[in-house]
């Protein structure tokens, strides 16, 4: 009997068990702090309705599906007020009954679809107001515009306070793509040979269905796909294979002259910048002494190169003389286990050109350059071919 129903079954959840608690808890924190926030509130101002049912459906969003379009403040205050109008109007017009609650939820959805605040709990928000009994019709419009508000307030409140400090990003905002590192019109070079953005946008308009997850979301994962499909067929490559390790860096104090000429002896474009602790504390590279010198105008560059690398005996608040100036602080880094293929939207897609590796303590232990990545790759998939 189970085998029979076994295809009508969803997918296994795939959430870890630390995030199945994590929500759990949320839930538990945000459904607790709108019931007692409502009791106090509301309550003492004689409203006997504080706290409705339809929280709980919320929650599950907000704290389990804090990713989703339907869980975000917009789509949560905005789907369940208005819900909440619609089915105190369908009330006033036309009385309580169970086609009018039909009639309310229907209608409900059709706002939400049309002011873009679909979210599912205000479904049940358009029943409450029909068939909620005497204490809900006596309330009208005081319902949604005061209970029903105040508790969405107060739980998205909870939400976006919880949901941060437990590293997940709520509100979740769509993702602006990359802009292009050369700023021209040509498509970032990840997209050239896979899929394309309009690929993704032709088959959800094919689909014709609310999808429970946001667009950006969903072209990362196909992302990640194919970078663990391409891992699959050629082999992991860690970023440990293919690392320089006798790098030339730098110290916050070491001086824009001494720099100058480390990267120019060692024909190099960038300088890791470590602590004492070999931690890395930044990078500078030719380009952050461009833009710091003055030298977008190419006249009379190699006079302001000379005045901006001999010492001034100025205060360093008035002229940079050191490294820690005019560094580029927390760059981005990896560790020596990093598959070479996450680096590759970084550094074809963002533009970084050189990036750091770290061991398990955070400390310095090479950097790759896109040269070696574009010859890791070139020679894994050569000896794959040869293979």
């Amino acid at each position: 009997m189970f085998a029979f129903f076994e295809r009508w079954l969803p997918a296994p959840n795939t959430a870890s068990r630390s995030e199945r608690l994590r929500a759990c808890a949320g839930a538990a924190a945000g459904l607790l702090l709108t019931g007692l926030v409502g009791h106090v509130i509301l309550a003492r101002d004689g409203i006997s309705l504080f706290f409705v049912a339809p929280m709980g459906a919320s929650a599950v969003l907000l704290f389990a599906l804090p990713a989703s379009p339907l869980a975000q403040p917009w789509s949560v205050i905005g789907g369940n007020v208005i819900s909440g109008l619609v089915g105190v109007a369908c009330v006033h017009w036309l009385g309580a009954s169970v086609p009018v609650a039909a009639l309310a939820g229907c209608l409900a959805i059709a706002a939400m679809f049309a002011l873009r605040c679909l979210h599912p709990p205000g479904g049940a928000v358009a029943l409450t107001t029909v068939i909620g009994g005497p204490a809900v019709l006596g309330a009208g419009f005081h319902f949604p515009l005061v209970t029903v508000l105040f508790n969405c307030v107060v739980l998205v409140s909870a939400a976006v306070l919880y949901n941060n400090l437990t590293g997940r990003r709520y509100p979740h905002t769509q993702q602006t793509p990359h802009p292009h590192p050369h700023a021209t019109a040509d498509a970032v070079p990840t997209s050239r040979l896979g899929f394309a953005p309009e690929d993704l946008d032709a088959v959800l308009r094919e689909y014709n269905q609310v999808l429970d997850v946001s667009r950006d979301d969903l072209e990362a994962l196909f992302l990640q796909t194919e970078q663990r499909a391409y891992q699959r067929r050629f082999g992991i490559i860690s970023c440990a294979d293919i690392m320089s390790k006798d790098v030339i860096t730098a110290e916050f104090g070491t001086g824009l002259d001494q720099a100058w000429r480390d990267m120019r002896g060692h024909k190099v474009a960038s300088l890791p910048v470590l602590n004492r602790a070999r931690r890395v504390i930044g990078i500078v590279t030719q380009g952050d002494f461009l833009e710091h010198g003055g030298l977008d105008d190419y006249r009379g560059v190699r006079q302001r190169l000379r005045q901006f690398l001999r010492p001034s005996g100025l205060t360093h608040t008035e002229k940079a003389e050191v490294v820690g100036q005019i560094m580029r602080s927390k760059p981005v880094t990896a560790r020596l286990d990093t598959p070479i293929v996450d680096l590759v939207p970084l550094m074809a897609d963002v533009g970084f050109h050189h990036i750091p590796i770290v061991d398990e303590e955070e400390r310095f232990a090479g950097i790759v350059t896109q040269s070696d990545l574009v010859a890791a790759l070139y020679e894994s998939r050569f000896a794959r071919e040869a293979a």
